[in-house]
This record gives structure tokens, C-alpha cells and sequence, in this order.
């Protein structure tokens, strides 16, 4: 029999081995000192477990990608890898690509970089210590901290030389330096992860004293936060209390109210369940410091002019099961709610409970007069597709990604048969899974198509954002077809694993190209079965496939050297800097040239 004491203090016992006839053992406690408690961490032992699944799936990626094979260093990018997932909503792919983790890092373990929006534009990095004990109780390191704020100081400045850095990190680092020579400002996200706690007062205050501002943004993530996100959410059931008078109507069999509530009831309520309320919510809280929207509905809650902060709001969107309201008052209803989900206004309701947090800390709490408009939705059980349409509706005032909201839309779920019927599987929505060689997910095949058959490899690798929203017309067209996504996809992953993995004679254009480079190896298959693209389809994809199974690589070669050539007659042969060719790249100056040169 094994004993051992929990954290509750209470006596645990377990029979260990026991011959078969003996008698049962006596238990003798004796007092040899204090008692040794469990100090593992609940989540932190979750975490842990799922890291085991995580390795497996990303072993092969990061051998091949990063050279990292050893077990321990393995855990510890799987874990860095999670939390670029979780972090930033990503898919598998997407995720890995951001890991920078290796010689020559900074101390920036991944690194993300959003497309530029109103002058700006976002950068996410990263840094994780995973350790062995799962105890939870060690504090991020000042070191580390360090590492990150002069990764900072020293990655976007353009004019600073990057001397040893890996090329994966080379790469991410100067598309950010050229956005910065354009004129784009950057906000930087700083995310610190570990197993444990958030660090010690005396790395604040290091924090505080390198004058970033609000220019720069920190986070703690740790095995709570990453439960707390993945965890599956319980139903949220509440009491909301409006103010002032409301309308409530019966319509189609479902039912609304609108009304009013105050800020601080709002905040009331994000504090009582925090990000369960957003699981329907298709952003993530998109931070204080650094969003400008975000930082306005602070001011205005903190300014003179809270009492109008109502006009100034486009208010909040609730969806719930049911809703119940005494309907004898006339006003200041209490309305029960069941089920209840924000789908609309999650960045108002975040940055109302941080600014009731702050304000807290300076001993004041949020104005009274200082209300929003609130929208309740109760929908029938049998219509669940509603909830995704008032979503994209209510969303649409502001750029979001749309791809999940497309994912029931007729012209994807006609290529998920045509693609299925070629012998692949179209994944139209988000998995957690990584995908199969037969796998082709929505975001790869927009990007795949917009360069290849539509010819615009700038906006495939930098507008990604509107793929499925002002683009979505242009790339999904009536004429596209399973077969003309299948071979897009197919010379597009040969072009992106010399990105991924360049070969020793490979430029270093060819980390910023792969686009430009899956354009002209599209040419080159049409030109090789003498076809147009109108004549792409399931009747000759067997020749075309085989075509890129026998030829792909070859291609991969001759259009490298048209994109070469291209690039010699932009600059007149002059030597080209890393910066120069991120912004050569996005603005797409080469395509004209491309498309005037021949095809062998």
C-alpha cells in the first residue's frame, strides 16, 4: 500500500503489489518531519499530456525544418507551438511556419506578422520556457524578458545590421523592416510563456523603464491560460439588468429585445465568466495597447464624455436559448438568460472590464451615466447556420477573417464534392488535426488559386485576410473547378517546401517568392498539356497530375530562374538587400515582367 498526502491535506492510499493468500498489510504512520506534499499543477499536468500528442504530429516538421530532434527541446517547441495556436486562432501549417525557435533566434522563439491596416500593422513574438516540474510555481525568467525587450529594441530598426540570425527569423524579421521603410507603424505583442507563473516585480519594473509605451504590449501565457481557451466551454447562464426603457418582439419564431446596459454591468458580467461568453465570438480580444478602437473606448470611458459613450458604440450582439422578463414593468428589466453567447461587441466588453481594472487600481470605478446598446437574440434550437449569419453581419463593420464563415457557403461545399471525388479531401472548416498529403484545407487553396490560375502572388501571400471576403469573388469563380484546385495546391506545396527547406543553391529571394515561383510553374503545366485553364478539369487530371509528379521540381528550378531574371531587369543587376525584395515581393512589380517572358 503507497500513501501519500494531496493538497487537501487529506490521506491517500493505493494497495501496491501483494502476494496472492497474504494478509493484508498494517499500516503504521510514524512522524519523520513535515509532511511532502503533491505539488503538481492540475493544468499543468493537462498541458503536459497533450504536448506528448503535439511532438508526434510536429516531429517530422521540426527535424526537417529546424534540426530539432531531441526530445526535451522537441517538448519544449511543441509547446511554443501550442501557444502560437491557441494565441493567435492559427491553423496547424500556418502555426509551425511562425516558429523561429534555434541558433540565432534573439531569443524569439516564433514570430508573427499581420498584414498592414489604417498606417499599422501587428507583430507577434514569442518566447517559452517549458520546464519538467509541473508544479506551476516558478516565475518567468528576468533573462528571458531581457532577451525579448532587446530582440525588440534591435529587430525593427532597419538601419541595424542582423548579423547571425537563422534564416527562418531573417526572413519574418525583414518583411517587418521593409513594411517599417514604407511608412507602416508597428504595434509588437510580446507573449511570454511557461508552466508557471508570470515574472517577479523587479522584471516589471525592467519592463517599465524601456520607455516602449503603448508601442509594445505584454503578455503572460501559461498552462491556465492555454485550459482556460481550450477547454470546453460550459453553457452561461445569467441575469443581465438594462436600464431605462426596452423593446422585446416576437418575429419568425424566434425573439428579440433591445435595451441598454450599463458598463458596469457589462464589466460585472465579464468578470463572472470572462471568455466563455466569447466562444461564438469569432476574434479574440485583440488587446489594449496598440488597437486604436480598443484604446478609444478606454479614453471615452475615462473622459468627460462617458454619458455619450452609447452613440459612440455600435453596441453589443447577444445570442441565448431562451430569455425571460417580467413584463409588468415598464422599464429596468431584468432579463434571465439561458445559454448566453456575445457573437458582436467582445472587444467592447474586454476593454470595458480592463479599463474597470485599471481604474480599480487608481481607487475609481466606471461612470454610471456610461451605458451601451445591447441586442438579445433569442434563435430556434432548429437553425443553427442563423447564428453564423448574424455573426458575419454583425461583424462586418471591421476586416475579420471570414473563412469560417464561408465554410457552409454552395460554391465550397460543391468543391469539397468535386475534390473528394478526385481522391482528396477539402477541409472547408477549421480542424485540430494536422492535414494529410490529401488533405487541402480552404486557406491553402485560396492562396494556392489566387497565384496560380489568377495570376496575383502578392495578394495570395499578403492579403490573406480579405482571401474570403473582396477577394473571395475573384478566386472562387462559377468556372473553378475540384481538378484546377487540386493541381494549384499541388505546384503550390513544391514552391513552399523550398521555402520552408531551401536547398543550399536556393537564393535567398526564394523565402519571399514561392508565390511568384507557383505562378509561373502553373504556366508551365498548361503549356506543357497545350490546354487554358477553361480546360482544366477532372477529364484530364491524371495527365496533369502526373505532369507535376514528373516535372515539378524541374519547374520549380526554371521559374526560380525566371523570377531571377525578373528581378535583374527591375534593378539593372544591381545587388538587391533582404528588405528590398520583401517590399519588391508584396507590391508585385515583377508580375508584368513575368508574365512578358516566354515559357520553355
Amino acid at each position: 500500500m503507497a500513501c501519500s498526502i494531496g493538497v487537501s491535506g487529506r490521506l491517500a492510499c493505493r494497495p501496491m503489489f501483494r502476494r496472492r493468500g497474504c494478509p493484508a498489510p498494517v499500516i503504521m504512520a510514524v512522524a519523520v518531519g513535515p509532511p511532502i506534499l503533491s505539488t503538481m499543477n492540475l493544468n499543468a499536468s493537462i498541458i503536459d499530456q497533450r504536448l506528448t500528442g503535439i511532438q508526434d504530429d510536429i516531429r517530422s516538421l521540426a527535424a526537417s525544418e529546424l534540426a530539432i530532434t531531441n526530445p526535451d527541446r522537441l517538448k519544449s517547441l511543441s509547446f511554443v507551438y501550442l501557444c502560437v495556436k491557441v494565441m493567435l486562432n492559427l491553423e496547424v501549417e500556418e502555426a509551425f511556419d511562425c516558429l523561429t525557435e534555434g541558433s540565432g533566434d534573439f531569443g524569439v522563439d516564433a514570430f508573427h506578422i499581420t498584414e498592414e491596416s489604417d498606417g499599422e500593422f501587428t507583430v507577434t513574438v514569442f518566447q517559452g520556457k517549458y520546464r519538467k516540474n509541473l508544479d506551476g510555481t516558478s516565475a518567468f525568467e528576468q533573462s528571458g524578458i531581457e532577451a525579448l525587450i532587446n530582440a525588440i529594441r534591435y529587430l525593427f530598426d532597419p538601419s541595424a545590421e542582423l548579423g547571425a540570425i537563422n534564416d527562418r527569423l531573417r526572413a519574418r524579421v525583414e518583411q517587418a523592416r521593409s513594411l517599417v521603410r514604407d511608412g507602416f507603424i508597428p504595434r509588437v505583442r510580446a507573449i511570454a510563456c511557461n508552466n508557471g507563473l508570470i515574472w517577479n516585480a523587479q522584471t516589471q519594473a525592467y519592463i517599465d523603464r524601456t520607455g516602449f509605451g503603448n508601442q509594445v504590449s505584454w503578455e503572460h501565457v501559461n498552462h491556465d491560460v492555454l485550459v482556460g481557451i481550450l477547454g470546453r466551454m460550459r453553457p452561461v447562464s445569467d441575469t443581465l439588468r438594462l436600464t431605462g426603457r426596452a423593446i422585446v418582439e416576437d418575429m419568425n419564431f424566434s425573439r428579440v429585445c433591445v435595451g441598454r446596459m450599463s458598463v458596469g454591468e457589462v464589466a460585472a458580467l465579464m468578470d463572472r465568466h470572462g471568455e466563455r461568453l466569447l466562444e461564438r465570438n469569432i476574434r479574440r480580444y485583440l488587446g489594449l495597447h496598440g488597437n486604436r478602437v480598443n484604446e478609444a473606448i478606454r479614453d471615452t470611458l475615462k473622459s468627460s464624455e462617458s454619458s455619450n459613450f452609447y452613440f459612440f458604440n455600435n453596441g453589443m450582439t447577444l445570442v441565448c436559448d431562451d430569455f425571460a422578463y417580467n413584463g409588468l414593468q415598464s422599464s429596468d428589466y431584468q432579463v434571465r438568460v439561458e445559454n448566453l453567447q456575445i457573437v458582436n461587441g467582445g472587444q467592447t466588453c474586454m476593454t470595458i472590464c480592463r479599463t474597470a481594472e485599471e481604474l480599480k487600481q487608481q481607487g475609481r470605478s466606471l461612470p454610471d451615466d456610461a451605458t451601451v446598446l445591447v441586442r438579445i437574440y433569442k434563435l430556434p434550437s432548429d437553425n443553427q447556420d442563423i447564428v453564423a449569419r448574424i455573426t458575419h453581419a454583425t461583424n462586418s463593420q471591421n476586416p475579420v477573417d471570414l473563412k469560417d464563415l464561408r465554410a457552409n457557403d454552395a460554391r465550397q461545399t460543391q468543391l469539397e464534392q468535386s475534390i473528394g471525388a478526385l481522391g482528396y479531401v477539402y477541409r472547408r472548416k477549421r480542424m485540430e488535426t494536422a492535414p494529410r498529403p490529401q488533405d487541402i484545407t480552404s486557406g491553402a487553396a485560396a492562396e494556392a488559386v489566387l497565384a496560380v490560375w489568377r495570376q496575383a502572388p502578392h495578394q495570395a501571400r499578403f492579403l490573406t485576410r480579405e482571401h474570403f471576403g473582396k477577394l473571395y469573388g475573384t478566386i472562387f469563380t462559377e468556372s473553378l473547378n475540384g481538378a484546377q484546385v487540386v493541381l494549384a495546391a499541388l505546384l503550390y506545396r513544391i514552391s513552399e517546401n523550398r521555402r520552408r527547406r531551401p536547398q543550399e543553391d536556393d537564393p535567398m529571394f526564394v523565402r519571399y517568392a514561392s508565390c511568384f515561383i507557383a505562378m509561373q510553374m502553373g504556366r508551365r503545366l498548361l503549356a506543357a498539356m497545350n490546354v487554358g485553364l477553361a480546360q482544366l478539369d477532372h477529364s484530364n487530371f491524371g495527365q496533369a497530375k502526373e505532369l507535376i509528379e514528373s516535372r515539378g521540381e524541374a519547374w520549380f528550378v526554371q521559374a526560380r530562374e525566371d523570377v531571377q531574371q525578373a528581378l535583374s531587369s527591375l534593378y539593372g543587376g544591381q545587388e538587391v538587400s533582404v528588405q528590398q525584395l520583401s517590399a519588391t515581393f508584396r507590391r508585385g512589380d515583377l508580375i508584368e515582367t513575368l508574365q512578358r517572358q516566354g515559357i520553355d
